[in-house]
């Protein structure tokens, strides 16, 4: 997916300047037959910018909910289909440095989410590859990647947040 209208609009007037945004990273989840822990599965795309794992993620849409956001970008990224179940937790993000000089940090929301449908495959030019992940082999994941899974798959009700 290029980068949204609206952030290019912005960067007309700001250049490359730190632009603070909102992101979503969306946790999916499935169970294997029989379900059980030990047959419980992380979707996980490859990006194509690094080549690392990662959890399917993107920037929040003006008036998107973060919900919304994290079912668009997982269909987006994977085709696959997937449902909000909670609030994971909330952080932000160091200072990111593009290639093209642009720098940005993200409010960094976290949602639960469940499998519902669909064949997980590349569905976008971001991703070189995507796959269902068994909570026991998982590849490295970049460390607010792997602090998102974490609180993905908590087992609190509550949102989970970095004290100050």
């Amino acid at each position: 997916m290029p980068t949204p209208e609206f952030v290019l609009t912005l960067r007309e007037k700001i250049g490359t300047d730190h632009l603070w945004l909102p992101g979503c990273k969306a946790v999916v989840v499935r169970d294997r037959e029989p379900a059980s822990e030990e047959t419980r599965e992380v979707l996980l795309v490859r990006r194509a910018d690094n080549g690392r794992w990662t959890l399917p993620a993107g920037i929040i849409e003006p008036g998107e909910e973060p919900a919304a956001t994290a079912v668009r970008e997982t269909y987006e990224e994977t085709n696959v289909r997937c449902a909000p179940q909670r609030l994971a937790g909330v952080g932000t993000t160091l200072e990111v440095a593009y290639p093209n000089g642009d720098r940005a940090q993200y409010l960094d929301v976290v949602m639960a989410m469940k499998y519902v449908s669909g064949e997980a495959r590349v569905n976008d030019d971001e991703n070189t590859d995507v796959g269902w992940f068994a909570l026991d082999a998982l590849p490295e994941l970049p460390p607010l990647h792997a602090r998102a899974l974490e609180w993905g798959l908590a087992e609190s009700p509550e949102a989970q947040f970095v004290a100050p």
